[in-house]
């Protein structure tokens, strides 16, 4: 019996031995730039389309069946606000003018604001694919 007990008594202090043992992981640091930077580019491409523009805002100016009335909504916008494009797309059978590339909504939205003055009805913000370009380093927000 003291045999057994001996025995027993060894193998809890052994397995308690082996449990305290410490185990030391060194990681590359360059390990954390990779991964930083993949960060980056999913962050990045979650923003794009697949035609490769970027997900983001425009205001629609027109909605109308008559490409004269666009064409010169369109005009009048560019003379207008000279640093902003504009863009007419035909939707059969509507011709629609928006205007700007915004990431944000709140920047569309001041920018509608501004637009109100001139053109008063039927102005508002619109989901679309956006014209951007990143600087090197830049993450969209």
């Amino acid at each position: 019996m003291k045999i057994i007990a001996i025995l027993l008594s060894f193998m809890f202090t052994s397995s308690y031995l082996l449990a305290n043992d410490t185990i030391i992981v060194s990681k590359d640091p360059r390990l954390d730039v990779l991964t930083q930077k993949q960060a980056e580019i999913n962050k990045r491409t979650g923003m794009m389309t697949s035609s490769g523009l970027y997900k983001g805002y425009r205001i629609q100016l027109i909605s109308t069946t008559n490409r004269d009335d666009a064409n010169k909504i369109k005009g009048d916008v560019l003379a207008k606000f000279t640093d902003q494009k504009a863009y007419l797309t035909y939707h059969s059978p509507y011709f629609k003018v928006r205007v700007g590339n915004f990431l944000k909504k709140e920047d569309a939205e001041k920018f509608r604001q501004q637009l109100n003055k001139y053109y008063p009805q039927g102005v508002y913000v619109v989901e679309d694919a956006i014209e951007y370009t990143l600087n090197p380093g830049e993450v969209p927000q």
